[in-house]
């Protein structure tokens, strides 16, 4: 069973990884000539702004006051330049936003997790093609633009990394860093005659990275006083870099700014998936090459945006965020990023119609060589009989839209060159998409077989193992056929071949191959299906179409309710009326109307609104001072039960409430010294690290009964997650353990109605490692439902606590009583364990579910894993890559979430009975104990 085990968890993990690997690749690809416009370029140098973590309604809407927050950028847009809204696309991260804005194309969404601070791939980029570039801003971001540059012309100059503090000091002080950095730069290079002649040439890029309105809008939110005042601040400095440069250069009209943004911010202060608040970013132009202001009577978008920004009478040009890698080439006159599948925006141009032709041409030549490149390599590696060719873009018509468009510049015809080079990038980037996809209904046939495969290998195992419905079924022993065997084996080398020939990557290998040994070990118990047929004939057809519908109805209700939270409102109010639907209630009427209270309580918090719109303290407060009046309360009558309640376990729940005072504690100074902007106290920080390290061990010095293994589970990991919350969520693992107890109860009523066994008083039931194997009994129809409320419990544990199936649900608040200074993947892990507590609590219960229902915990645990898979299943086919980034975020968030949640079960069943089994002893030597 362990094998069974350690395979289940290495075929989840490939099937996790497939998605990426079938929707999410990297789209580069390499090989192909520099292209540039052979026309003179307007400017000689480019000043690139970008505000990290700015909002285009933040910036261009007007305050209360009717004032523009930042007045020289809207002096830009209504007197000298071009404005409008970048479209970013998921994820929208630093790093991703970045990559668009100066290399040019869209990074895999695998991107994010790969870090900021290096290239895992080797791309071209703006910085890499200009002659020099200086870069100013954070360590996070200036690093991966300078590594793997071509020569030594690319310089940084970055902040300490521990500037990057959500909780001390004023944020804006990162962006004044910046600006008088720049400042001194050009200070320090009127003496110095080497640096002089460097910046007084042309085809260079000066790059300032502003970090302090994310760092703002993350510590205090987009709505608050800090984020808009350092919006102000970015504007006055932008204003003096600008007057700078001006007088620098002698006013010599030959610079060009720009300033935008790599990403949005949503309400709450995070970003990452696809909401408009975070894919709807500021681009505003101005200088040499830019178009002045363009006043227009009418514009039509599909917002209402102009009207609350007061800007209808002032043309807005939107462009996608990878567009403004070209625009920039093209204003100083290097060649295209070779990646890049930006659109030049023609109309931020203003320049001669010739010089607008030739960049359009370039820039359409420039995509159709990453084209031809794709179709070569695809071509290469496919066997010729196989090899289906883009039929929208084939080699004669290449060279006729070419050829037309030379034409057409020839005759002066530029408009008309325009409107073919867009066609032609259009064809060129659906046959990259095309090619890029090729291999994508290969790869998903593969996994949905391998799926297929598993989930009918683990129920034919519970159905053979663990179950009753085949025993009665006479069997004829066969001997085993060599046939088989012998077919997959040839089936495996037909496959291995065919992938061979093609050249493919070892990840096909896997995909390909992986279905066979799972589709032998099915068909190797064709008697068993044999049998289970046999079986289900002898039932009543509208019996087993009932528990079918049944079955389908709960995992559609689970299904949606990733997409509608309120679905677990609905399944928990369901689950409060199912004991009053059977004799539960004559039987045990304190139980069931217990049970109908705690799931009702439940029920509401799927209806409250997502963690992190506005936090509350106090709720936190509130939730400590249950925890320590439930304490009371238990230890209360577990110390009137003198023969089963030693000093030794005083000591620990002493220890526990003690912990639980200190969290309240340190959680309402964090946020007080955050709210004076002193920073994260060291102590505060020490004691919340301490409180999460010893929230694994202190349950073990607990007793193994149940009630007070369970009770003290609870309370260490509620002084970490009261640490870690931020609101009303403090207070689900408190109401979500009640329902728990109620449900051990409950499952007890349960079996002893059925008459499987006699019930035994909680009290005398002890977790035990060594549990006799004799006492276990076979899985019953019922088990399925309890396997259903578990699978529903863990959901119900996600999104109960205020979580969406977003990347940009988890607010980073959660985590300042343990850091502030920006760590991703530290900071990322401790959200992480947030999430996982409830779990853990839920596991916990089930682990006494087990036990009090003498159940095997692998034959139920089966049940869970094939319940999840088909889950996984369905999310599987309901991820895309196309429609609105919101839409595609969505789709693959919660394809991850529930192959997440199927492999963490297997690392939290083991951690739930390493918990409950396992005891610790201040001193002396532990008892054995058994039940």
């Amino acid at each position: 069973m362990l094998l069974f085990f350690t395979l289940g968890l290495l075929i989840h993990f490939v099937f996790f990884a497939s998605i990426f690997d079938i929707y999410f690749t990297s789209p580069l690809v390499h090989g192909m000539t520099p292209q540039f416009t052979p026309l003179p370029p307007p400017a000689r140098r480019l000043v690139l702004f970008v505000a990290d973590g700015l909002r285009a309604d933040t910036l261009y809407e007007l305050d209360e006051n009717g004032t523009s927050r930042a007045p020289f950028i809207r002096n830009i847009i209504m007197h000298e330049g071009s404005w409008g809204v970048s479209h970013t696309r998921v994820p929208t991260e630093s790093r991703p936003g970045h990559v668009a804005l100066i290399a040019g194309f869209y990074e895999d969404v695998s991107a994010v997790a790969k870090g900021w601070k290096e290239n895992p791939v080797e791309f071209d980029s703006l910085f890499n093609e200009s002659k020099y570039t200086w870069s100013w801003g954070s360590p996070d971001i200036l690093p991966m633009f300078a590594k793997g540059a071509s020569g030594d012309h690319v310089y940084t100059y970055s902040y300490d990394a521990k500037r990057e503090d959500f909780g001390a000091q004023d944020a804006t002080k990162l962006d004044t860093w910046v600006f008088d950095n720049v400042k001194d730069f050009f200070h320090h290079a009127r003496n110095n005659q080497s640096l002089f002649s460097k910046i007084s040439e042309e085809k260079i890029v000066f790059f300032l990275h502003l970090l302090g309105i994310d760092t703002n809008g993350h510590a205090h939110r987009p709505s608050s006083r800090d984020y808009k005042d350092n919006i102000k601040k970015v504007d006055d400095g932008v204003k003096e870099i600008v007057s700078m440069f001006n007088h620098f250069y002698g006013n010599d009209g030959k610079t060009t700014f720009i300033f935008t943004s790599d990403h949005g911010m949503t309400d709450w202060g995070s970003h990452g998936a696809g909401h408009p608040s975070e894919t709807l970013t500021p681009l505003v132009t101005w200088g040499a090459g830019i178009n002045y202001p363009q006043r227009v009577s009418a514009q039509q978008f599909d917002d209402s945006f102009l009207k609350e920004w007061r800007l209808e009478n002032w043309k807005r040009l939107d462009v996608n965020q990878a567009d403004i890698a070209p625009l920039m080439t093209s204003l100083i006159g290097v060649p295209f990023p070779l990646n890049s599948v930006g659109i030049l925006p023609v109309d931020y141009l203003n320049n001669t119609d010739l010089f607008k032709a030739e960049s359009m041409f370039t820039n359409a030549v420039q995509i159709l060589e990453q084209f031809k490149v794709k179709m070569t390599q695809k071509k290469e590696v496919t066997l010729p009989f196989l090899f289906t060719p883009f039929k929208l873009l084939s080699d004669s018509k290449q060279f006729n839209i070419l050829r037309k468009a030379r034409s057409y510049i020839k005759h002066r015809k530029f408009d008309e060159v325009v409107s073919l080079c867009k066609e032609l990038i259009h064809l060129a980037l659906k046959g990259l998409s095309y090619y890029h996809t090729y291999d994508r209904f290969f790869l998903g046939i593969n996994v949905v077989i391998g799926f297929v495969g598993w989930i009918s290998y683990a129920s034919l195992l519970i159905i053979k193992s663990h179950s009753n419905l085949i025993k009665g079924v006479s069997k004829e022993v066969k001997k085993p056929s060599h046939l088989l065997p012998c077919s997959f084996v040839a089936i495996g080398i037909l496959v291995a071949f065919f992938l061979l020939i093609q050249a493919c990557p070892w990840t096909y290998y896997v995909y390909g191959l992986l279905p066979v040994p799972i589709w032998y070990a099915v068909l190797r118990e064709f008697q068993v299906i044999q049998d289970l047929v046999t079986s289900l004939l002898t039932y009543p057809l509208s019996h087993f179409v009932g528990y079918l519908l049944v079955f389908t109805l709960g995992i559609e209700v689970l299904v949606l309710s990733f997409f509608y939270r309120h679905m677990l409102t609905a399944g928990l109010t369901a689950f409060a009326v199912w004991p009053f639907l059977t004799r539960l209630w004559t039987r045990a009427k304190v139980t069931s109307l217990s049970w109908a209270f705690f799931s009702v309580l439940l029920a509401v918090f799927p209806l409250m609104p997502v963690v992190g719109r506005k936090p509350d303290i106090s709720l936190v407060m509130g939730a400590g001072l249950l925890v320590l009046l439930l304490s009371l309360c238990v230890v209360t009558s577990l110390m009137k039960r003198k023969d089963s309640f030693r000093k030794e376990e005083l000591l620990v729940h002493l220890l526990q409430v003690l912990s639980t005072v200190l969290s309240m504690y340190v959680v309402y100074s964090t946020q007080s010294s955050l709210l004076r902007k002193q920073g994260l106290p060291l102590m505060n920080q020490i004691i919340s690290w301490a409180t999460l390290a010893s929230s694994l061990v202190v349950p073990l010095l607990s007793s193994l009964a149940v009630f007070q293994r369970l009770f003290s589970i609870l309370l260490s990991l509620m002084s970490t997650y009261l640490l870690l919350s931020t609101g009303y969520e403090a207070v689900f693992p408190l109401v979500l353990s009640c329902l728990m107890f109620v449900w051990i109860n409950i499952e007890q009523e349960t079996l002893q109605q059925s008459g499987v066994c006699c019930k035994q008083k909680l009290t005398s039931i002890q977790f035990s490692y060594n549990t006799d194997i004799t006492q276990f009994r076979q899985l019953y129809l019922d088990d399925i439902r309890r396997a259903f409320f578990l699978v529903f419990f863990l959901v119900t544990a996600f999104f109960g606590t205020g979580n969406i199936a977003s990347i940009n649900s988890f607010d980073l608040a959660s985590v300042y009583c343990f850091l502030t200074v920006f760590s991703p993947f530290m900071m990322g892990a401790l959200m992480m364990w947030k999430i996982l507590i409830p779990f853990v609590l839920v596991m916990c219960a089930f682990e006494a579910v087990q036990l009090t229902t003498q159940l095997s915990s692998k034959s139920l645990f089966l049940i869970v894993l094939v319940i999840s898979d088909i889950m996984a299943l369905h999310f599987f086919f309901l991820v895309k890559d196309y429609g609105s980034w919101l839409d595609i975020g969505t789709s693959i968030s919660h394809y991850v979430i529930v192959m997440s949640m199927t492999i963490f079960l297997v690392f939290l069943n083991g951690l739930a009975q390493l918990l409950t089994t396992k005891k610790l002893r201040l001193c002396g030597k532990p008892k054995s104990h058994f039940m």
